[in-house]
């Protein structure tokens, strides 16, 4: 099966794929820029590196985070944060829904014998 990644160039050399996007998806879902790095295997400061990457590219954040303490810490995507996931999966939907006759034929000529060279 041939798969698409899709990866927006930004001005200034940064960048957005499926990866930041999953990031930002599992805090949403978790509350927690710790527990989203852990279920993709990376290190708490990893995971905070790449938010504040993503905070810092944009005119709005992405997320906002609490100090833990007595009443714990977490983490919060933005308004905007939400409206980056949403269009960028939007994206990936249409080009996917586009090309699939194109993946469909690519994957139909991929050759049984690339296994055999391994």
């Amino acid at each position: 099966m041939v798969e698409v990644s899709l990866k927006l160039r930004l001005p200034g050399d940064d960048a957005i794929g499926p990866g930041k996007i999953r990031l930002l998806e599992l805090v949403n879902e978790t509350g927690s820029i710790s527990a989203a790095g852990r279920a993709m295997d990376m290190s708490y400061r990893r995971a905070w590196l790449l938010i504040d990457e993503l905070n810092c590219i944009f005119r709005e954040p992405v997320a906002t985070s609490r100090l833990g303490g007595r009443d714990g810490g977490g983490a919060t995507l933005t308004p905007f944060g939400v409206d980056l996931i949403r269009c960028y999966r939007a994206i990936e939907s249409r080009i996917l829904r586009s090309s699939q006759a194109h993946l469909d034929a690519i994957g139909a000529a991929v050759s049984d014998r690339r296994s055999k060279r391994r």
